[in-house]
C-alpha cells in the first residue's frame, strides 16, 4: 500500500478518531455557553486579561474547531488551531506544580490528557481526516 491510499479499516478507525476527538471538545464548547458567565469568572480568576474575549476564543475553539474535526471539513487546520489553543490553555489552567497538594494529582491527569490529545491533535493535522470525510468527499482528505 502506498501512503496516498488507504484502507477501510484505516478509514473507519479515522472516523472513530476524529469522533473522539471531538466528543472532547463539542460537549465543552457547548456548556460554555450555557455557562458564559462562570466561565469568564474561572478565567478572570487565574488572572487573565478580556475574560469575556477568552471565553468566546474558547467556544469558537471548542465548539467550532471540534465541529471541523467532527465532519473532517478543513481537519487539517482545524486540529492545528485546537492543538494551539490547548497548548496555551494546558500551562495556565492545569498548572498542577503550583497548587495546593490535595489538587495535584487531579491537575497533573487533566495536564497529561491534554497533552495527550495535543498530540492525537498534531496526528490529525499531518495526515488528515482520512476518505470518509468531508475533506475526503472533496479530495482533501
Amino acid at each position: 500500500m502506498t501512503p496516498s491510499t488507504s484502507t477501510s479499516a484505516q478509514d473507519t478507525l479515522a472516523l472513530i478518531g476524529r469522533a473522539l476527538v471531538a466528543w472532547l471538545f463539542i460537549p465543552a464548547g457547548y456548556g460554555k455557553i450555557a455557562g458564559f458567565a462562570g466561565v469568564a469568572g474561572y478565567i478572570a480568576a487565574k488572572g487573565l486579561p478580556l475574560p469575556e474575549v477568552g471565553a468566546a476564543i474558547a467556544i469558537v475553539a471548542e465548539l467550532g474547531l471540534g465541529l471541523l474535526v467532527l465532519f473532517g471539513l478543513k481537519t487539517r487546520w482545524a486540529a492545528l488551531g485546537l492543538a494551539i489553543f490547548l497548548a496555551v490553555i494546558t500551562p495556565i489552567f492545569h498548572n498542577y506544580w503550583a497548587v495546593e497538594a490535595a489538587q495535584q494529582m487531579m491537575q497533573k491527569q487533566a495536564f497529561d490528557k491534554n497533552i495527550g490529545v495535543l498530540g492525537g491533535l498534531l496526528v490529525l493535522a499531518a495526515f488528515g481526516a482520512g476518505r470518509w470525510s468531508l475533506d475526503g468527499k472533496r479530495g482533501r482528505a
